[in-house]
C-alpha cells in the first residue's frame, strides 16, 4: 500500500511489459524448484491431461461416424463409448493429480517468500520505517504474497495447457483437412490475443491507480486508528471521517473505471470469438454440403472449436489476472530491493559476552543532508559506570541510543565498543548485549506476559514473574481479573502510559543485558511510582554499563558523570554536585526543576 506518490518504490514506477512476466518467474523458480520431483510429474500429468482432452473429440468424431453408417456392428460403438468414457475420466484425473502434486509447491513458495520479505523489512534501517506507513507496507506484502500463487496457479494451469491444446488443435486441423480451417483459427487466435493484450495495456494504468487509491484509502485508516486516543482528544471523529471518505472517493472513480474498461474488454473479446466460430461453422457445414467431411467431422470441429475457445475466453481474464498479479508481485519484490542502508559488513565479528565499555569519539550525526543533530560529541561510559545525558527536547539526546543500538550509522567520527567501532561487530550480537526502555513504550496486541516474555523469549515463568516485581508491576497486575494473560490491546492502548512504562521495564530487566540504556524510562510514571522504581532501576543499572537519558534531574544525582546537551553538542560534563558548582546550564535546569516541584506541591492534594 502507498500512502503517497513519494513512497512509491521502484515498482510502482516501472511499465509491466511481457518481460516482466519472464522476470517474475525467473525469480519465483528456485522457491518451487524446492520440490522438483514434485514439479516434473505435475507437468506430466498437465500434458497427459491435455492429450486426452484433445482425444475426447476424435473418438467421439468416430463413433458419430459409425452411427451414421449403414448398419455398423454395435460392437465398434461399445468399445468406442467405452474409451470416449475412459479418456474424459483421463482428463479429470490427470488434472486433480496435477493439483494435489503442485499444491505443496505452490504454497511452499508463498511461505517462504512471505518469509524473505518480512525478514528483509526487518533488516531495513530505521530511516526506512520512518518514511513509510505500516498500513502501506503490510497491503503489499499480503496482496504480493497472494498474487504469487495466482501467478504460479494462472501461469502453469492456464496458460501452458492452453497453449499445448492449441497446437494439438491445430496440428489435427492441418492434418485432416484443408489448410483453410487452420487459417480461419489463426487469425482468430491472433485477433483476439492482439486485442486482449492492447486493450489489457491500457487498463494496467487503471488498475495501477485503483491499487493505489485503496492502498491509500487503507493507510488512512490504519493510520487513523492507530491514533484513535488523539482522535478523541480533539473531537476529530468527523473531520477523520471526512479524509477517509475523501480517500474512498478516489477509490470509487477508480473502480468505476476498472469496470467499464473491463466490460469493453470482454464485449470484444466476445465478437471476435463469434465471428471465428460462425466462420469455422460455416466452412465446415459447406464441405459437409460438397460430400467432402462427414457429420462427424462436423462434430469433431464444431468440438475442437469448443474446447479451444473456452480455455481462450478463459485465457482473457487469465491474461487480466496475471497482469495485476504482477503489479502486486513487482510491489513486494521492490520492497525487498530497497538495500540495506546498515548491514553487517563482511568481516564482522560477534561481540564477546562480558563486561562492555562504550566510547563515543568525535560522532557526527545528520537525519538529513541540512539537518545535522549531533556535532563532534565525545564522551566514554566506563564498564559497569553509569553515565546520563540531559539537555531539552531536540537537543539530540535520544539519538545517541539509536546509534548505539546501530539503527543508523554515525555520519562522521566513531562509536566504540571495547576499542571496536560497532560498524565491525554483527547486529545480532551488538543488539543482544543492549536493553533499552524507550521513551515511547509500542507494546505487542498481545498479553501482558508475553510483552515481558518478549525481552527473552527462552526465560522461565519465574522469571518473568520476578521482573515484574522488580519493575513494580506485579501488585498491579495481581489486581486484574486475568493477571498476566491480561490483553493490552493495540500497541498498548488499554494500559496506561505508566503501566506500559512498567512493563517495558520489566522487559529490559528480563533481557538482563551488560548495557542498559533508559531513555527517559520514568518519564511517564507520577512522583511516587517513579521514586519506587528508580530503585530498581538502579538496583539494575549496578555493575552495568549504563546510559541513562532523563528530563528529570533528580533521577540522575547518582551519575558516575552527567552530559549536558544543548543543540547536540556536549556543554558540559561532570557529576551533579560540580555542575551545580558551575553554575552554567544544568544549574539552570536544576533550579527551574526544583522551582516546578515546589511551586507544585500545594496542588498535590
Amino acid at each position: 500500500m502507498r500512502s503517497a506518490a513519494s513512497s512509491s518504490s521502484a515498482a510502482d514506477r516501472a511499465p509491466v511489459g511481457d518481460s516482466h512476466l519472464w522476470l517474475t518467474l525467473n525469480k519465483l523458480v528456485p522457491y518451487l524448484w524446492q520440490y522438483k520431483w514434485r514439479v516434473i510429474l505435475a507437468l506430466a500429468c498437465l500434458f497427459s491431461a491435455k492429450l486426452a482432452n484433445v482425444a475426447v473429440p476424435l473418438v467421439f468424431k468416430s463413433m458419430i461416424d459409425d452411427l451414421t453408417s449403414a448398419q455398423q456392428a454395435m460392437a465398434l460403438p461399445v468399445l468406442l463409448l467405452l474409451l470416449y468414457g475412459a479418456l474424459r475420466f483421463s482428463t479429470s484425473l490427470f488434472a486433480e493429480l496435477r493439483e494435489i502434486l503442485f499444491a505443496r509447491v505452490t504454497q511452499r513458495a508463498v511461505r517462504r517468500i512471505a518469509l524473505e520479505v518480512f525478514r528483509h523489512l526487518h533488516e531495513l534501517s530505521l530511516r526506512f520505517h520512518l518514511q513509510r506507513q505500516t498500513g502501506g507496507v503490510s497491503r503489499d506484502v499480503e496482496r504480493g504474497s497472494r498474487s504469487i500463487s495466482s501467478l504460479i496457479s494462472y501461469t502453469l494451469y492456464s496458460i501452458l495447457p492452453t497453449l499445448v491444446e492449441i497446437t494439438l488443435v491445430l496440428g489435427i486441423l492441418f492434418a485432416r483437412y484443408d489448410s483453410s480451417f487452420v487459417l480461419i483459427t489463426l487469425l482468430s487466435l491472433t485477433a483476439y490475443i492482439v486485442f486482449t493484450v492492447k486493450v489489457s495495456n491500457w487498463r494496467i494504468d487503471i488498475r495501477r491507480k485503483l491499487n493505489e487509491a485503496d492502498s491509500a484509502a487503507n493507510t488512512r485508516a490504519v493510520d487513523s486508528l492507530l491514533n484513535y486516543e488523539t482522535v478523541k482528544y480533539f473531537n476529530n471523529e468527523e473531520y477523520e471521517a471526512r479524509r477517509y471518505d475523501q480517500q474512498m472517493r478516489h477509490w470509487e472513480d477508480a473502480a468505476t473505471r476498472s469496470q467499464v474498461s473491463l466490460s469493453w474488454l470482454n464485449l470484444g473479446q466476445q465478437i471476435i470469438i463469434a465471428l471465428g466460430v460462425t466462420a469455422m461453422m460455416w466452412r465446415a457445414a459447406s464441405g459437409v454440403v460438397a460430400g467432402t467431411m462427414t457429420i462427424g467431422d462436423l462434430v469433431l470441429v464444431n468440438a475442437f472449436l469448443i474446447q479451444l475457445y473456452m480455455p481462450l475466453n478463459f485465457l482473457g481474464v487469465v491474461y487480466r489476472e496475471i497482469r495485476q498479479s504482477l503489479a502486486d508481485i513487482e510491489r513486494m519484490f521492490g520492497l525487498l530491493a530497497v538495500n540495506r542502508e546498515i548491514a553487517d559488513s563482511p568481516d564482522a565479528t560477534a561481540l564477546v559476552p562480558g563486561e562492555v565499555e562504550l566510547r563515543f569519539a568525535g560522532v557526527d550525526f545528520f537525519y538529513e543532508a541540512n539537518r545535522q543533530i549531533l556535532h563532534q560529541v565525545t564522551f566514554s561510559v566506563p564498564a559497569g559506570r553509569t553515565v546520563a545525558v540531559v539537555g531539552e527536547s531536540g537537543s539530540g539526546k535520544s539519538t545517541l541510543a539509536r546509534l548505539l543500538y546501530r539503527f543508523y550509522d554515525v555520519s562522521g567520527g566513531r562509536i566504540l565498543i571495547n576499542g571496536t567501532d560497532l560498524r565491525q561487530l554483527t547486529q545480532s550480537s551488538l543488539r543482544a548485549a543492549i536493553g533499552i526502555v524507550p521513551q515511547d513504550t509500542v507494546l505487542f496486541n498481545d498479553t501482558i506476559y508475553y510483552n515481558i516474555h518478549y525481552g527473552r523469549p527462552e526465560a522461565s515463568h519465574d522469571e518473568v514473574l520476578a521482573a515484574a516485581e522488580a519493575a513494580q508491576l506485579a501488585a498491579f497486575i495481581r489486581l486484574l481479573p486475568d493477571g498476566y494473560q491480561t490483553r493490552v490491546g493495540e500497541r498498548g492502548l488499554k494500559l496506561s502510559g505508566g503501566e506500559k512504562q512498567r512493563v517495558a521495564i520489566a522487559r529490559a530487566l528480563l533481557k538482563n543485558p551488560p548495557v542498559l540504556i533508559f531513555d527517559e524510562a520514568t518519564s511517564a510514571l507520577d512522583s511516587k511510582t517513579e521514586k519506587a522504581i528508580q530503585a530498581s532501576l538502579d538496583h539494575a543499572a549496578c555493575g552495568r554499563t549504563t546510559l541513562v537519558v532523563a528530563h528529570r534531574l533528580s533521577t540522575i544525582m547518582n551519575a558516575d558523570q552527567i552530559l549536558v546537551m544543548d543543540a547536540g553538542r556536549i556543554v558540559e560534563r561532570g557529576a551533579h554536585l560540580e555542575l551545580l558548582e558551575a553554575e552554567g546550564l544544568y544549574a539552570q535546569m536544576w533550579a527551574l526543576q526544583q522551582l516546578e516541584e515546589s511551586s507544585a506541591e500545594p496542588c498535590a492534594g
